[in-house]
């Protein structure tokens, strides 16, 4: 058993909106994505999504995304990304997983897992409050994301763990800028990697990644993977 990781995958299997138009390295991405990931994984690993799974707008809307993701190898947990729209209350998401079938697909949403004896935890994030664009508003959600991630950090306790791995979507901080929060409560709580997404493109200059203060970052958006999943363990 081995755990990957992978994130934004952008299925769009029931919506008009293809990555194809953000350049030649997204073209039959769909197809690299299939191909790539049954020749990694086998049924016995772990794939943690880091968001962005799919542009539906609702969750019935994401089946046929779903249905994608259910049919790659391996056992998936999913946390949530700014372009998730479909993402609802955990009760509602675990009803349609059962109802349609899809029994290898987790969601990470104020709870965490242990696999292999790996503690993972994670939430969605925000973006950072020296973003000039920074308003009261996101400060609210940014102080609700950190909340979920203490949460989701503390859903460990009393959990047999060697070590403990951060899921994100956005980037907990930046290159040359952003708040050390996140970074301080993954310190606190005893996180040793930390895994994340939303960087594509150009943006990949501002992403953090190796050893910071004794966490190990590292971006896992499918692009800069080579629409391939990386291992972790």
């Amino acid at each position: 058993m081995a755990i990957y990781a992978i994130s934004d995958l952008h299925l769009s299997m029931a919506v008009n909106k293809p990555m194809d138009v953000f350049g030649g390295g997204w073209e039959n991405y769909m197809q690299k994505i299939d191909e790539n990931w049954n020749k990694t994984i086998t049924d016995d690993d772990w794939v943690l999504v880091c968001g962005d799974l799919s542009w539906a707008t609702y969750l019935e809307e994401a089946e046929a995304d779903f249905r994608f993701l259910s049919s790659l190898h391996g056992k998936k947990i999913l946390c949530k990304g700014n372009h998730d729209y479909w993402w609802t209350t955990l009760k509602k998401m675990n009803k349609f997983l059962e109802n349609k079938g899809f029994c290898d697909i987790y969601f990470l949403h104020n709870n965490s897992f242990v696999c292999d004896g790996v503690g993972i935890c994670g939430t969605r994030g925000w973006i950072s409050p020296d973003n000039p664009e920074f308003t009261e508003h996101d400060d609210k959600v940014f102080r609700r994301e950190l909340g979920r991630l203490e949460l989701s950090l503390k859903s460990l306790k009393g959990k047999n763990c060697r070590e403990v791995l951060a899921m994100l979507h956005y980037p907990p901080f930046y290159t040359d800028k952003g708040s050390r929060e996140f970074l301080e409560l993954m310190k606190d709580y005893g996180v040793s990697k930390c895994i994340y997404g939303h960087l594509h493109g150009p943006d990949f200059k501002d992403a953090v990644e190796g050893r910071v203060e004794g966490i190990e970052f590292l971006l896992t958006s499918c692009d800069r993977l080579g629409f391939k999943p990386v291992r972790l363990y």
